[in-house]
């Protein structure tokens, strides 16, 4: 599973013209399901990210995580992250999830983060065309695969 992590002082989406989530302060999160992906990758990026401390503190350093501030969550999917590009100007999906597998465990996901934050957290319509609005905090954008745990 692959996410794009990026800061925001607030986020939304909106499909065909009707905004359907939108935060304050928080996290805006693309996430991207690969085949091989288990509920167990999607509950370590959340609980990571939870706690991963890239908020500032009062001395303007990167101290305190979405949890310590009260952060918003707003988590998007996003196919397009296992993206193939080697070969040709046309990138290929096929190291993507199929829907069968992937809604599920963009779900679950978006279920462990809530249960790491304590309280809802705001999603994206799975397979819709959504226009994403941000105004990304920093810019900090941090680029994580449940792969790479090392």
């Amino acid at each position: 599973m692959k996410v794009v992590a990026q800061r925001v002082g607030e986020a939304s989406v909106s499909v065909a013209g009707e905004t359907i989530a939108a935060i304050g302060r928080g996290l805006l999160l693309l996430v991207g399901v690969a085949p091989g992906d288990a509920p167990e990758d999607g509950d370590w990026l959340a609980g990571k990210l939870a706690r991963m401390r890239i908020f500032p503190d009062s001395d303007g350093k990167m101290n305190l995580s979405l949890a310590d501030i009260g952060g918003e969550a707003l988590v998007v999917s996003q196919f397009t992250l296992l993206a193939g590009t080697a070969k040709g100007n046309r990138p290929t999906f096929s190291a993507a999830a199929a829907p069968e597998l992937a809604i599920p465990r963009y779900e679950g996901f978006a279920a462990a983060l809530s249960r790491e934050l304590g309280r809802p957290v705001a999603t994206g319509r799975f397979g819709a065309d959504m226009a994403v609005s941000l105004i990304n905090d920093g810019p900090v954008t941090i680029l994580m695969d449940s792969k790479q745990r090392d």
